[in-house]
């Protein structure tokens, strides 16, 4: 039996995963993890079980097995784990945004090095490769699942992977933001003092969330919202309106038939158009999955404020921005595909 470090492990690793290993490779029983975590045996006995289970998916089990071997490839005093830690922050979020889109998957075929992010119909060059070290660390977070087992199996994105997403990405973003205000303020207070004609002027409170992130700049000096993202927005609230029209006009002729109409039939004052639009909408904000369609319905849908909608959601300040703009990118994705199925574009009404 080998020895295991528990401690050399990356901070990344989950705590029943680490438990699992502390009790399969340390060789410490059920009764010394439990007293040291301060609960119960039976507790820690189900996370045992649990992580043996999953022992079936491949990406899990090499995972664990790459774990069991990490002391013996790392040496004592290595700083192997916060290189994987950096690796996993660095890399995984461009896989789980591919991941996101409609009808990706992850495809892991036997003996392969890397796995693949592929969509059907996309080109050879857009597949992305993923090592399958990666993989298998985002398949022991739980941030995909294996649907489809075999030879080549197929991993789909999670609800856990997309809340991880959500964090990672507005953490890289508010630290570039934070790193580019203080480069600023440093510019200020060495460059010369601010010509007043040159100062941006304040948004009107007549602008919509999408008017006022295309206002704002990234780190490289573009346009934080591309204005292909803002029509993107823009064309999800159109079919919102126009549905939201005809349930208007619906509902008008609910009330005055039950007096004045003898048919009783109130179908003709919802548009064929009100209709079709309603069934847009509910397939694009579907297709957004929680979270996503959450942000999108607000701020383009309901035109309500980042920070608003930021507290009504529970998130962390300044990462509405970061996950509208994914939502978005993710429509783009949807209207995309739905436009090459019907041979056309979006028809703007009116």
């Amino acid at each position: 039996m080998c020895t295991l470090s528990v401690s050399k492990l990356p901070d990344w690793v989950p705590e029943d995963a680490l438990r699992y290993l502390e009790h399969t490779e340390s060789g410490q029983s059920i009764r010394q993890l439990a007293r040291r975590a301060g609960c119960h045996p039976s507790t820690v006995l189900r996370q045992v079980r649990r992580i043996e289970n999953r022992r079936d998916d491949p990406l899990v089990d090499g995972a664990l097995s790459e774990l069991a071997r990490w002391n013996v490839k790392t040496g004592a005093g290595s700083n192997g784990g916060a290189a994987r830690a950096v690796e996993l922050e660095t890399h995984s979020a461009e896989v789980l945004t591919r991941l996101g889109q409609p009808g990706a998957v992850l495809a892991v075929a036997e003996g392969m090095e890397n796995a693949v992010v592929l969509r059907e119909g996309d080109p050879v060059e857009a597949k992305l490769p993923v090592p399958r070290a990666l993989a298998g660390a985002m398949a022991l977070l739980g941030w995909i699942s294996c649907t489809r087992p075999g030879r080549l199996s197929r991993y789909q994105i999670t609800q856990n992977g997309r809340n991880a997403l959500t964090r990672i990405v507005a953490q890289n973003e508010n630290k570039a933001r934070t790193r580019a205000e203080h480069a600023e303020g440093r510019k200020a207070r060495s460059g010369p003092a601010p010509t007043p004609g040159l100062r941006r002027q304040r948004y009107s409170g007549a602008e919509t969330p999408l008017d006022m992130l295309a206002r704002l700049m990234d780190k490289n000096g573009d346009p934080f919202l591309p204005p292909d993202l803002v029509l993107t927005g823009k064309r999800l609230r159109e079919d919102y309106e126009v549905a939201q029209v005809g349930q208007h006009l619906a509902q008008g002729a609910a009330y005055f038939g039950a007096d004045d109409c003898s048919t009783g039939d109130n179908r003709g004052w919802s548009s064929q158009s009100a209709r079709e639009a309603q069934n847009r909408a509910m397939g694009a904000l579907t297709a957004l999955g929680p979270g996503l369609s959450d942000i999108a319905l607000r701020c383009c849908c309901y035109l309500e404020g980042l920070e608003a909608a930021e507290r009504q959601l529970g998130w962390s300040a300044r990462s509405g921005k970061i996950v509208l703009r994914i939502a978005l990118q993710q429509l783009q994705s949807y209207y995309q595909a739905q436009d090459g199925e019907t041979g056309g574009g979006h028809r703007r009404i009116g």
